[in-house]
């Protein structure tokens, strides 16, 4: 028994004492006189109804456990096609799945629960065992989970019994919201016998027409030994290449790289294929495909440079020299007899105007480029708008920013200016330092790769890391460094330099700020590694080049479309479209009409809706219905004025990721059942199957609400009350009490 509205223990005491003393005075003094017994007797009744009164107003309450058998137990049975696979002693993974569920797993609950059986694959929906079919073309675990508990969120539920292998092409598996305990039985082998396997595939980016890029390629092999295998390389359907491969000795996995140049001017689809073995357990695994899109336009880079020297004149030759960099040039020379500025200025016509007076004066000019290069430059060379402008460039516009050359940082540098925060290294006050000459011979100053710099792509050379780092160590020395401070929080130090007394100094740093890039280079006189090394090493191109094309990786068109999804046919592609004006402020009020167009050549239109909380940004999905290329466009008017278009190709199930690795996936049912309070259960143990049914029942009734019934509200209570204030009336009467 429980109360609905109890006392206060303390008042309860006070109220009980009172209701005896109440009970004492009706009859310590009675009228006509009446034996001890008698008055005891009249005031236990007198007490009894105080008593029960009292009890009444607290509203006690009786609380019945409900049944288990209102609960719903929901068995989630996993029909996407990797369960097709027959490694379960000859049969199907499948077929031990039904058999596992008809002959177990209904018997040994179906007695205290609902059980109801639903099949998840690319949806969730009730299947019967006589009918259902591996045949869904991906699975998505935790989504699968997630619909039960919407599907029963005015019911209660026991918990969720998932028979699945643990293939999840959902890339879920990881996170579970709070809800009923999720059993987990595994339904496979936890090894493959025989079956190889083309485990990945990825490609790097065209920059230029004529491009060499890597494929990189990993195969795995597992029960066929050290037995070569062929590895073909296909080319938009026409056999590239063949490749003779052995597999290590520790039956790892195996890596190489296959260089090919993409077509200039259409997307490049690369597959990958091993030839199936008739031993083997899957032979859908033994593919992937990649696309690779056009190069892009080239990266347009303002290089300004503060006076004119051999560092102008070598980086400026060297980016000339990549065809996938353009850059327009600014030296400042001097003064004319009339005192003012003048420049040297080297680049496309259509943009150089805008840079008469040594640098652009708008934000249309400026945002033009993807990349900035201030070499040895005095801030005093800019009006307050230019930085702002500049600051703007980086953090809105998305372009790289480079500071090169001690002299930028003598005096107070770009101290207390708005470029100061885009730098990854604090400037420090270099007032009164003196700077050596960049030319100096028999300069101490050695660069020295970090751990960074020795994986990141500016500073990256042909080789491993080791490699890499070695060739750096033999570089000429610089000319000089300037001291600056340390570097700001998520900045990266890929290069220092101890040659004096100043101590271990960076010389080389980067950081992402806002939308763009920066970077510092501290040292003068680069150039020195060019002249001092052989004319072979390559060593100053490739890296002037690499930051280049770094620091201008990211600098958005004022159109950008960008198409994600699509790991496997059926699943969605996400399209987005982000458009800006000249300026590259985003465009509110944009229609953007997007098109994808199948392998097949039938096309879909729809309009892309503005994103919410991402100005600029507009958004659309579609679920192709068949693999390979999907050419998707987007568009873009406001009003009556055509803002233009942006193209992209897509790839639609370039592997088939619900056959990749058919083991049995055991670590993934482990995360999904600890996430929720369950555990992963073993098939073939008979003791933890039957001991689910009680695990169930137990939390079942824990869970479920139980029946209330009023007890101070029911006519027992009040027949009780009327009697014992009927027997004292009547004793009353009889005794000779009015």
């Amino acid at each position: 028994m429980r109360f609905a509205s109890p006392f206060p223990w303390w008042l309860a005491v006070v109220l009980v004492v009172g209701a005896a003393f109440a009970a004492y005075r009706a009859y310590a003094r009675p009228i006509i006189p009446l034996s001890v017994r008698r008055r005891g007797v009249l005031m236990g009744l007198r007490f009894t109804v105080f008593l029960l009164l009292l009890l009444f107003l607290a509203q006690p309450v009786r609380l019945e456990p409900a049944a288990a058998t209102d609960t719903v137990v929901a068995v989630l049975l996993d029909q996407s096609r990797s369960m097709a696979v027959a490694d379960v002693a000859g049969a199907s993974r499948m077929d031990a799945a039904v058999a596992l569920i008809r002959d177990r797993i209904r018997p040994s609950l179906g007695t205290d629960f609902q059980v109801e059986l639903l099949g998840f694959g690319e949806t969730l929906a009730p299947v019967d065992l006589a009918t259902v079919r591996a045949e869904d073309r991906r699975s998505d675990l935790t989504a699968a989970i997630d619909a039960v508990q919407t599907r029963y969120a005015d019911r209660s539920v026991a918990g969720i019994v998932v028979v699945s292998d643990g293939g999840d092409t959902g890339g879920a598996g990881l996170v579970h919201p709070a809800g009923a305990p999720v059993f987990t039985i595994g339904v496979g082998a936890p090894e493959v016998a025989r079956d190889r396997e083309v485990l990945d595939l990825s490609a790097g980016q065209a920059v230029v027409d004529e491009s060499v890029i890597d494929l990189s390629v990993s195969v795995v092999g597992h029960g066929f030994g050290r037995a070569s295998f062929e590895v073909r390389v296909i080319e938009d359907g026409q056999l590239l290449r063949v490749l003779e491969v052995t597999p290590p000795a520790d039956g790892g996995v195996l890596r190489t790289v296959v260089p090919v140049s993409p077509k200039p001017e259409i997307a490049t689809l690369y597959t990958v294929e091993i030839p199936s073995d008739p031993t083997e357990l899957v032979a859908e695994n033994n593919v992937r495909s990649v696309l690779v899109e056009p190069p892009g336009r080239p990266r347009r880079v303002l290089l300004v440079e503060g006076a004119p020297g051999y560092e102008h004149s070598f980086l400026k030759r060297t980016l000339h020299g990549d065809p996938g960099i353009v850059v327009d040039a600014v030296v400042k020379k001097g003064q004319n007899d009339r005192g003012e500025r003048t420049f040297y200025i080297q680049g496309a016509a259509e943009r150089t105007r805008a840079l008469a007076s040594g640098y652009p004066t708008t934000r249309e000019a400026l945002f033009e480029y993807d990349a900035i290069i201030l070499a040895n430059v005095d801030v005093d060379l800019f009006r307050p708008a230019q930085v702002e402008m500049t600051a703007a460039f980086v953090a809105e516009r998305g372009g790289g920013l480079l500071v090169m050359g001690a002299r930028s940082f003598e005096a107070r540098g770009w101290q207390e200016t708005p470029l100061e925060p885009l730098l990854p290294l604090t400037p420090t006050d270099r007032r009164g330092v003196e700077v050596g000459l960049p030319d100096a011979v028999g300069s101490p100053h050695q660069i020295a790769l970090t751990a960074d710099g020795e994986d990141h792509p500016i500073m990256r050379l042909d080789g491993s890391g080791s490699e890499t780092r070695s060739r750096w160590d033999a570089a000429p020395t610089l000319g000089n460094v300037a001291s600056l401070g340390s570097p700001r929080p998520g900045a990266a130090v890929l290069a220092t330099t101890t040659g004096d007394d100043a101590g271990e100094r960076p010389v080389i740093a980067v950081q992402r700020f806002g939308r763009g890039r920066t970077m510092v280079f501290a040292g003068e006189a680069s150039w020195r590694w060019k002249m001092l090394l052989p004319s072979t090493d390559q060593i100053y191109d490739r890296f002037w080049r690499q930051t280049a094309r770094w620091l201008g990786a990211d600098a958005p068109e004022p159109i950008m479309l960008r198409v994600e999804g699509g790991r496997a046919e059926g699943d969605p592609l996400r399209i987005d479209v982000v458009v800006a004006d000249e300026a590259f402020a985003p465009v509110l009020d944009a229609a953007v009409r997007v098109r994808v167009t199948d392998p097949n050549g039938d096309a879909r239109e729809m309009l892309a809706t503005p994103v919410v909380g991402e100005p600029g940004w507009y958004a659309a999905e579609v679920a192709p219905s068949r693999r390979g290329v999907h050419q998707v466009s987007a568009v873009v008017d406001r009003g009556s004025n055509a803002l233009g278009r942006a193209d992209v190709a897509a790839l639609v199930g370039g592997a088939d990721l619900e056959l990749t690795d058919p083991r049995r996936q055991d670590a993934v049912l482990q995360r999904v059942a600890a996430a929720s309070g369950g555990r992963l259960l073993n098939l073939n143990d008979d003791e933890d199957i039957d001991d689910l049914a009680g695990v169930l029942r137990a939390h079942a009734i824990g869970e479920a609400a139980p029946t209330v019934h009023e007890m101070w509200n029911s006519l027992w209570g009040f027949l009780l009350v009327a009697s014992a204030l009927s027997m004292e009336w009547g004793l009353r009467r009889r005794w000779g009490l009015r």
